[in-house]
């Protein structure tokens, strides 16, 4: 069968297996809210929440009227199981998160994953995702991102992932709460120092939707002087100074030319990367080139 706009959606029917959609939903702002995503929520069968609590009052916003179920981090895997038998049966399941993009730092994965691997129709039904929102308004590189989703609440955790981006390209991006950011960016700085320019996006699409822009001290200043800016959900954006990565290429480069003069190549990296704490894939990959 046809929707309103023409578009094709499986009919449930004992003859044809119903598809899976990937259902954006709004991160606060419910004009964000595409008439295909509503439609969608409309036309299927069932929906898979990951809170039905949450999402019943959007559905009720909207006067959708609709069978709920949840799908979360406990019990997706179980679920992927009784989704496919509903699909098996010709019926239409929509999978949606709390608030945005399903699957982004949110739960679906095992779903998805399960269901494609049977062979199993997935359709995205694109919309808000605070990833990306935050990201093209930043004014931080976009040509290239990382993004790592949660970081860990532990701060050494923390300080060894934030060391491991010390050689990733591009913006690096990660989502961080309320109660976790000012000793998030006391880490970011504790790892980069002045290396690396920042910028928080605040309760994106929300009323009090804020940019705050700077290195990580001038970030905790302002966190300082108004504890109104540490409320809502963050999108944490760094990006890592030019000048600084040059200058440790620079200096690795240096150090392997001397010890490439009376080593192999594989322990000149391994004596570079003691010398430098830079990874040792890294400088191996570097005095390969060097000698090319």
């Amino acid at each position: 069968m046809a929707d309103r706009r023409g578009n094709m959606v499986p009919h449930s029917s004992d003859d044809a297996r119903g598809s899976l959609y990937i259902v954006a939903t709004p991160i606060g702002n419910l004009d964000d809210f595409s008439k295909r995503a509503e439609q969608t929520l409309r036309d299927v069968d069932y929906i898979a929440a990951e809170d039905t609590r949450h999402s019943r009052r959007l559905l009720n916003h909207f006067g959708i009227e609709a069978k709920l179920f949840s799908i979360h981090d406990h019990n997706e895997k179980d679920k992927a199981d009784y989704v496919a038998s509903l699909l098996n049966e010709g019926k239409n399941v929509a999978l949606v998160s709390d608030a945005g993009t399903p699957l982004i730092s949110d739960p679906g994965y095992h779903v998805v994953h399960a269901l494609r691997s049977q062979g199993h129709k997935v359709v995205p039904i694109p919309g808000a995702c605070a990833l990306v929102a935050a990201l093209c308004a930043s004014g931080l590189p976009t040509d290239q991102f990382f993004f790592a989703g949660f970081v860990p609440a532990k701060s050494k955790a923390r300080c060894d992932l934030f060391e491991s981006w010390k050689q990733q390209a591009g913006t690096v991006v990660f989502y961080e709460s309320t109660h976790r950011v000012y000793d998030s960016i006391v880490d970011v700085q504790k790892v980069y120092g002045e290396d690396a320019q920042l910028v928080l996006a605040r309760e994106v699409t929300k009323t009090f939707e804020t940019f705050l822009s700077g290195t990580a001290e001038e970030i905790l200043a302002m966190f300082d002087a108004d504890a109104n800016q540490l409320r809502g959900e963050f999108v944490v954006m760094l990006s890592f100074t030019q000048e600084s990565g040059n200058e440790a290429e620079l200096e690795a480069k240096r150090i392997l030319s001397i010890l490439l003069e009376d080593l192999p190549v594989k322990q000149a990296a391994a004596m570079a990367a003691k010398l430098t704490g830079e990874k040792k894939n890294y400088l191996y990959k570097m005095a390969l080139e060097m000698q090319e």
